[in-house]
Formats: structure tokens, sequence, C-alpha cells
């Protein structure tokens, strides 16, 4: 391993007026010459491998899925700057977590997979393709170092006598000068930070009976007297450390925020806005799939037709009816799952395909080959069954990771027939991880809710978070009330069948489920559902859901509609709240054919923190609402799902949305919630070839005044081409 070189280029005007000098050296690292570690409270501190073997540096864990280092690790030339660009590391990167001796087994190794740099400071946040589990992170500490006190930094660089250690090492240092960004070290008794100790944690001792250390700064620069290898003259044992106590509020958001869609890697939002009715080559109704890179990286316009994309464009194959996203191969790209519900396979019309197309530095398609998943091929549950006529297998997704970072996807086919007779039963395919597990669930599988009937449509609607998997059966009659609706939870934890542990259903016949069954309520046919985290010290086994029930009728309004919120335990569930217009806090009134709950989104802005009526958000299309005059115009609702209390109508002509309401646009047909902004379709017009506009929470939640951003064919790069742009947004 290469030993750090002289930066030369100037980091901050107070690090190089305190140096004097350019002979300090930083970049590609290797331990601390103190005394090996062996008593096992370091454990937390990360080894780090750059480019397969090209550099080495250390780092610590300071949450599951998250290690803090040097910017500089990850530098082109560490020499003359630590500014990197965020997203997926440029060289492959691992990271040995929990591994003091480098020749055992110990602890666990985990790729690297995003960086969220900082810029005013050589520090940078890794985030880890699947938690760490089994380690303690390291806390980070909120109070700045004393001059004189004594920290402690481990590291597995060089030591006085080894080129590459293969144990942790840790040496005593006193703090010294102090800037806003920096902190200087002095290593005692003859201890200094060597090459491949950069990027290790400066560690207080707690006290007051918290035990154990907490992080104060990184290791960045050093002049590494006595480190093996160096000028035997060099007798200076200083180092430059980043300070890491006043970057709370950046750490807290970073690792708490809600995962970005990022087809290309590059840290920066993406957009993916179906067209599902637009003709491709002729073929009327076709579909199609239009990306918006954030950052001004340009469009891409996805179908069925491009060489990389299984299956050919077909008309009425519906291309893009609906998506979701995740990263399947989890490479930190996000990866887009395509489906095409109405897709003709063979004689069996709208027998409905699915594709995966995974993310990559140069965008969707050019990477990994997109998996295609259609009944009847592929393995497992998938290759067993038969593509028929009406099945519309990807009429519903549900896509994302479970609580151990393992992927999952799943796929519904509302109009798949069951023996007996028993036709649009419905039924659901479930992928876990890479594809290994592949089972079909049903309500004849033992542990699923519910009784296989005819005309259930189980699967028509399909909800995930990283401890639940929702499906939605609106076919489904209770007693003798056709279509009154019905809803499946499970748990990702896998039974002896290898398909999801069912934990109960949910019904408006039941005690405990607010309102009545009713014929053709439709209960569930729509779903949102997000994590829940009921306390600081809470593990994260819980989730919030709200159910959709658009054929509710209220006060002879038929089909006026409402949503009924739960909150989901590993064993069951406990109702929030029940809304409708007019309910208490609600504004508008219940009329017919609002059908409101028709659509709904929800999102939980930081998953990593405690959920709280601010970051847990629930969007409700209503799009048969008469808004402000114009009939079937339509808005959104929002709510918290914490409490179910009311924020805010949304449509256009509000909170920076262009335009106005118009007749028959029916806001709220299509809306996506993420974690920092509210998306609105609006494949109805009022323009040509529809639109969307992604508009900041913020607007919405205190009347602030962000910029929206609009998409919309013939602007910002996109064709001037389309039918219903917006239907569907990720």
């Amino acid at each position: 391993m290469s030993p750090l070189r002289p930066r030369t280029a100037l980091l901050s005007t107070a690090v190089v007026a305190a140096l004097l000098t350019g002979a300090f050296t930083s970049g590609s690292a290797q331990a601390v010459t103190g005394s090996p570690s062996t008593d096992g409270t370091l454990t937390f501190t990360a080894r780090l491998d750059i480019g397969s073997g090209e550099r080495a540096c250390s780092g610590v864990l300071v949450d599951p899925r998250w290690v803090l280092t040097a910017a500089s690790c990850f530098a082109d030339n560490p020499q003359q700057s630590f500014q990197i660009r965020a997203g997926k590391p440029a060289k492959t990167t691992t990271a040995t977590i929990g591994r003091t001796d480098l020749t055992s087994t110990a602890g666990q190794v985990r790729q690297v997979v995003e960086l969220v740099p900082r810029t005013d400071r050589d520090v940078v946040l890794a985030r880890l393709a699947t938690p760490v589990t089994g380690v303690t992170p390291a806390a980070v500490g909120t109070t700045m170092p004393t001059t004189g006190e004594t920290l402690t930094v481990p590291g597995f660089g060089r030591t006085k006598t080894e080129w590459s250690p293969l144990k942790l090492h840790a040496g005593a240092f006193t703090a010294g000068a102090m800037a806003t960004e920096t902190l200087d070290l002095a290593g005692k008794d003859g201890v200094a930070v060597c090459a491949g100790d950069t990027g290790g944690p400066a560690l207080r001792a707690r006290t007051g009976g918290a035990g154990g250390y907490e992080v104060v700064a990184i290791a960045t620069r050093s002049w590494q007297g006595g480190c093996f290898g160096q000028n035997p003259d060099e007798t200076r044992t200083g180092a430059v450390s980043t300070r890491v106590d006043n970057l709370r509020s950046w750490l807290d958001a970073t690792m708490q925020a809600a995962p970005v869609t990022d087809f290309n890697c590059d840290g920066v939002r993406d957009t993916a806005v179906a067209d599902p009715d637009a003709a491709v080559g002729g073929d009327a109704g076709a579909g199609l799939v239009r990306v918006v890179h954030g950052g001004g990286r340009g469009t891409a316009e996805i179908t069925q037709d491009l060489e990389a994309v299984p299956g050919g464009s077909e008309a009425k194959d519906h291309f893009g009816t609906t998506l979701a996203t995740f990263d399947h191969n989890l490479d930190g790209c996000t990866d887009l799952v395509v489906g095409a519900p109405s897709e003709d396979l063979g004689s069996a019309a709208d027998a409905g395909m699915v594709n995966v197309l995974y993310g990559a530095p140069a965008g969707l398609t050019t990477g990994k080959a997109a998996v295609s998943l259609e009944q009847g091929s592929g393995s497992g549950a998938l290759a067993a069954m038969a593509s028929e006529s009406g099945d519309q297998f990807g009429a519903a997704l549900a896509a994302g990771t479970t609580l151990a970072g393992e992927p999952y996807l799943a796929v519904g086919a509302p109009g798949e027939d069951a023996a007996g007779g028993a036709t649009d039963a419905g039924g659901v395919i479930y992928v876990r991880g890479s594809g290994t597990t592949n089972v079909l669930i049903h309500q004849d599988k033992s542990g699923v809710p519910g009784a296989l009937e005819k005309g259930d449509k189980f699967g028509s609607s399909l909800a995930g978070s990283p401890q639940h998997l929702v499906v939605g059966a609106p076919g489904e009659a209770i007693g003798t009330l056709a279509a009154a609706g019905g809803v499946s939870l499970f748990s990702h934890t896998l039974n002896a069948d290898k398909l999801p542990t069912g934990v109960t259903g949910l019904d408006q016949d039941l005690d405990t489920v607010e309102g009545g069954a009713e014929a053709d309520d439709r209960f569930g046919a729509s779903l949102a559902l997000v994590q829940y985290r009921a306390g600081a010290s809470a593990n994260g086994t819980e989730s919030l859901l709200a159910v959709g029930s658009p054929g509710e009728d209220g006060a002879q309004a038929v089909n006026a509609g409402r949503v009924d919120t739960f909150r989901l335990t590993a064993s069951g569930f406990t109702q929030v709240s029940g809304i409708y217009q007019g309910s208490s806090g609600v504004p508008g009134a219940t009329e017919a054919n609002d059908s409101f709950a028709q659509s709904l989104s929800a999102v939980n802005t930081a998953p990593g923190a405690v959920s709280t009526a601010q970051n847990t958000l629930l969007a409700v299309g209503v799009p048969g609402e008469d808004s402000t005059g114009a009939t079937d115009g339509g808005t959104v609702y929002t709510f918290s799902l914490t409490n179910g209390a009311f924020i805010n109508t949304v449509y256009p002509g509000k909170f920076g949305i262009p335009g106005a309401l118009g007749n028959g646009q029916k806001v709220g047909t299509a809306l996506h919630a993420t974690g920092s902004e509210l998306y609105l379709g609006l494949p109805n017009g009022p323009v040509s070839y529809g639109s969307a506009h992604a508009v900041p929470w913020g607007n919405v939640l205190s009347g602030g005044t962000q910029p929206v951003t609009t998409f919309q064919p013939g602007t910002g790069g996109l064709p001037a081409a389309g039918e219903t742009f917006g239907s569907v947004i990720r």
C-alpha cells in the first residue's frame, strides 16, 4: 500500500497557515504506531479497501448502514484536494468492520455503494450495501474537544515496523489547536498517525456512566514521524484531524433520510414518468417511460423497442402502467421495475409482463442486462405457472428492502385463475434477494388470510415496507357482500414454504376496524405503507398502513370514498384513524363519485428517526372532487399518518404548481410521495400530452415558496409527444 504523499494544495487557509510547509501528508492510506487493540472496545473501526488494493483507509461505523471516514481517501489526487463527487464510488470499495485481526473471519465485509461528502472539510459518509449486525456503532460526540484532552486514534495503517499490519492498532494523542473544521493532534510517547490511518476516528472516552468512546474527529493528515518507510530524520508526530463534533445535524439528516431514486448513481435525485398510452413506432398504446436525470444530466426514453429492454412494443401493451424502484443488485444504483399488465404473450391476451431495468453510471439499461418476469418462464413459482389471458401480471408492484437489507419484489396478477373455476381469484409472485426465493402467494396457501374465491382479485394492490408486505383484494366478498374488499398482512420473515409469514387479515367486518363492510366498498383498492419507529430505542418492527375504499358510500353519496390508517406490529394491528370528507378536521363534503382514496402514497421522510406527525405523511387522491367549481377537477388531500391530522389540499394553482383546475382533469389520479417532494401527475391536462410536478413538502406543510419542478413533454429535453404523460411517477 502506497504511503501518504505530501499535500501541496490549499485545503483551508487556517490549516496551511498552521503548518507553514507542504510536508504534511495525506491521501491513500494504512495503522497508528500504538499498540494492537485487544480489548474488543474498538470493533466499530473499519478498514476500507479502495480499488481492490489500490488504496487502504480506516473509518468508523456510526450507524449500521454508514461508515464515517475521510473524503480524501476517494479523491483522484488527494495531494491537491479532498473534493469528491457524491454517489457511487468511482472504484470498488469494501469495508471490513468488527475484525480487529485481519487474519480472522470475525466481523463483516460490506460493499460501499454511496458517498455523501461535505464540501467544507475532509469528511464523507459512506453508505453500505446492507446493514452491519453484531457490531455496535460508535456514538458521535456533540461537544468540542478541549486543549490538552487525551484522545485515542485507532487505525489499520502502518506501524513502526510493519508496512501492512494485520491487526488494528491504537495510540493516545493530545488535542491541540482547533478551528471550525480542524483539530490538531500531538502523538504521546512517540505515537503517530501513519499511512493507512487516514479516516480513522479520534475518540474521546465517555464519562458519566455511559462508557466506551465517542467520535470527535477524523484523522486526515500527519507528519508520520516514526512510521515504517518514512524518512528516519522525521521525528514530528503531530497530525491534523477533521472535526465531526459540530456535524451532528448533517450526520442525522443524511443517515436518517429516505432513500433517493438515483438511476445513474451520482447522488442526485432522478425521476421516471410513465406514459402508458403513448404510441411507439406507430403502435398506439404501446407505452413508454421517460427518465429525467437530476442535476441537468439529460433525459432518456425507455420503450420495449430498445434492444436492452425485453419484449417488443405492440399496440395496447401499456408499458409503464405500473412502476416501482429499489436496488435489486445492491450496487448503489436505483433499479426500475416496469409493469405491462396488458402485454399479450402468444395467444394469451393481457397476460402481462414485468421488466427489471438496472441502473448504472451511464443510466438505466446501460449496465447489467435487464430481467424479464413472466409466467411460464424463468425459475421457481413463475416457471410453474402459465401465462393466460386476463392474468394482468404486473397490474400492481411493490419493491424495497427488508430490515436486513435484502431486496424484495412483489408482483400482482389479479386476473389469475385458480382450480375449481375460481376465475380472477388473483395471486402475487414474491421474489426475494437475487431471485432464489420466487414463490406464489394466494389465498389457498397455508397461513395466508382469507379464502380463495372467484373474483377476489387478490393482488390488485400491493404495498411494502422493510417490515411488512400488504396485499389488497378489493373484489373480496365479505359474507354475501360482493366486492366489499379485504387486505392481507404479511411479515418478510419467510416460513417453511419460503412464503412471507401471514400476520392477519383486515376488512370492515372486524370489530377492530371502523365502519362496516358493504357491497362494492372495494376496501383495499389502494394501499400505502411506511416504516414506523415509535421511539429512539425501537427496533423498527412496525409500519404505518393506509387502506383506501374508493367505493365507500357516505350519507347516501355513492362512491364517496374513505381511507383507514393502521399501526402494524409483528403480530397484528391497531387502527389509528378513519378519514373521509366531512370527518373531524377534514374539509369538504361527502359527495357521490368523489372516489376519495382512489390513489394513495405515503412516505416516512426520516425513516432512521423517531416517527412524528411531521415526518410520516400521506397523500390521498380524490379525482372525482369538483374542486373550485371544476367538474371532476380533482384534488389531493395530505395528512399525517401518525394521527390522521389533515394538513392541506394540493392542486394546480397552489404551492407554486402552474396552471389552474379545469373540468375533467381528475387531479389525484396519479401521485407519489418522496422524502423531499410530493409528485403530482396530470395525465388528463390541462397541457397537451400531460405533465407532472414535484412540489417541495415544505410548501405543503408550512406554506414555503420553494420552486416546483415541472416535467412536461416539449420542455427540458423531453420530446413533444405522448398521450397521458404523468400517469405514474417514481
